[in-house]
């Protein structure tokens, strides 16, 4: 989830005239704490942007990559087990193969970007010894082929969060959610709430009726968050709301409220599979009074949620 901020380093140190390193993990062996997919950019002037061991090896890392800005070539390095440099190891006692390509325009940054902030599926194509990267609309799988020289990553679009209520939990779950830099839309009927947020990054849209259905935009990669304590807000919106596409779909309220939700969801001829499909009571741990809380509960659980639906690297 950490690709936004990479790839935009590595734009604004190339337009700032650096020369930059796309670094990445291809192959894992053992226990480690990122996996295959996992970037990181790195600038001639040494600094970098994103993390592939949680601080082990990333001083290495950044050495290594500043030596392959000298031949300005791709290039494929061990680390930890089974890695020449016999003085890094992992604390795990795993092992990383880690890609260096230095990007010599930003022609696969842009797309990488569009694609990012487009939403949509993307690829890159990496040689394995010199050569160039290659940007691939659509996402295919994580895999490394000796055999053709090159490895191919793929990546899905981060979680976006659509936050649907009102009182103190959305902001505490929206201002949560954006410290991890994910995309989050907040929908209230509470005008000095949404004024609150004061995040440019965060989509508001105030609910004028609880017929207002005209701002629900989700795709497969959207979590669903309803966080009404009047629950004659949720039902239209609900409704709607189950038939978009999304991967996690949570409601607020204790195990009497979701019996009256479930019965008024029936009534109105929405699928025992769709309303067995929402997390309620909402949340890892229940009973969260406080907003921080409730926040903290919910986010863990929707993150859960997102790798277990496989938006995450490949683990083969």
């Amino acid at each position: 989830m950490d690709n936004r901020r990479v790839f935009a380093f590595l734009g604004d140190c190339l337009t700032a005239g650096a020369s930059v390193v796309l670094v990445t993990v291809i192959a894992v062996e053992g226990s480690s704490m990122r996996g295959p997919g996992t970037h990181m950019g790195v600038c001639s002037d040494g600094r970098f942007e994103g993390s592939l061991s949680g601080g082990c090896i990333e001083n290495a890392v950044v050495a290594e990559a500043l030596d392959a800005l000298k031949t300005g070539q791709a290039r494929m390095v061990r680390f930890g087990a089974g890695s020449p440099y016999i003085d890094i190891k992992l604390p795990c006692g795993g092992g990383l193969d880690i890609h260096f390509q230095p990007l010599h325009d930003r022609a696969v940054i842009d797309a990488s970007l569009a694609a990012i902030e487009g939403r949509t599926p993307f690829s890159l194509a990496l040689p394995l010894e010199g050569g160039n990267a290659e940007f691939i609309s659509g996402r295919s799988d994580t895999y490394t082929s000796v055999p053709d020289g090159k490895a191919t990553i793929g990546h899905w679009p981060e979680p976006k969060l659509l936050i649907l209520g009102h009182g103190a939990g959305v902001t505490s779950l929206a201002r949560l959610a954006r410290q991890i830099d994910l995309t989050v839309a907040v929908q209230s009927p509470d005008t000095a709430l949404l004024a609150d947020l004061s995040d440019p990054e965060i989509a508001t849209h105030h609910l004028a009726a609880p017929s207002d259905v005209s701002a629900l935009d989700c795709d497969r990669w959207t979590a669903i968050v309803f966080l009404f304590h009047d629950h004659d807000w949720e039902m239209e919106l609900m409704t709607k709301a189950l038939g978009q596409p999304h991967f996690y779909f949570g409601a607020m309220g204790g195990r009497k409220a979701h019996a009256a939700r479930v019965a008024a969801l029936q009534h109105a001829g929405i699928s025992d599979q769709q309303i067995a499909s929402i997390h309620a009571p909402i949340g890892l741990f229940h009973s969260s009074r406080d907003p921080d809380t409730l926040a903290l509960s919910t986010l863990g659980q929707v993150i859960q949620s997102y790798h277990e639906a496989g938006f995450t690297y490949d683990r083969a």
